[in-house]
């Protein structure tokens, strides 16, 4: 494990005190603790996103999909296992147990679209920044911008 030394970034940042506990979170996040199930993270668009997820034998009833500020919580919960129906198995090889994964959203991330098709759970994920985020130039006013007129500046001789 690596440590780094952020305060060079902290110096010269203002509003970025979640940085520090989503950097921490990620480094103390073990891929170990969360193998099931398993996911890809691409990049479709220029602010679009999309997460696959392998959900085999999971229904579209077992699944949850929560968005709660910048957190993205996708949960599966089967109400019947194979179990309860009294199949006997030889071998088990697809996962039937209950999950919760959670994704830390960007900024204005909003979850646009979610599928599932083929044990593939699909979410597709879009980033619209409101008019009042976006970059907008700011007018100078005020009389002559501090320079002294030479009207002011003869009375000030006199």
């Amino acid at each position: 494990m690596h440590a780094f030394d952020l305060s060079p970034l902290f110096r010269s940042t203002v509003g970025f005190d979640r940085l520090n506990q989503m950097l921490d979170a990620a480094s103390k996040m073990d891929e170990r603790t969360q193998p099931y199930p398993p996911y890809n993270i691409t990049k479709t668009g220029e602010d679009e996103y999309q997460i696959v997820m392998a959900v085999a034998g999971f229904r579209k009833e077992d699944i949850t999909i929560t968005a709660q500020e910048n957190v993205l919580t996708v949960s599966g919960a089967q109400s019947e296992t194979l179990e309860d129906s009294g199949v006997a198995f030889l071998h088990r090889g697809i996962a039937q147990r209950n999950f919760e994964r959670k994704f830390q959203l960007a900024d204005h991330v909003k979850v646009k679209d979610a599928s599932l098709e083929d044990g593939l759970l699909t979410l597709q994920l879009k980033r619209e920044i409101p008019e009042e985020s976006k970059p907008r130039t700011i007018a100078i006013h005020g009389g002559n911008g501090g320079a002294v007129s030479k009207e002011s500046a003869k009375k000030r001789v006199a």
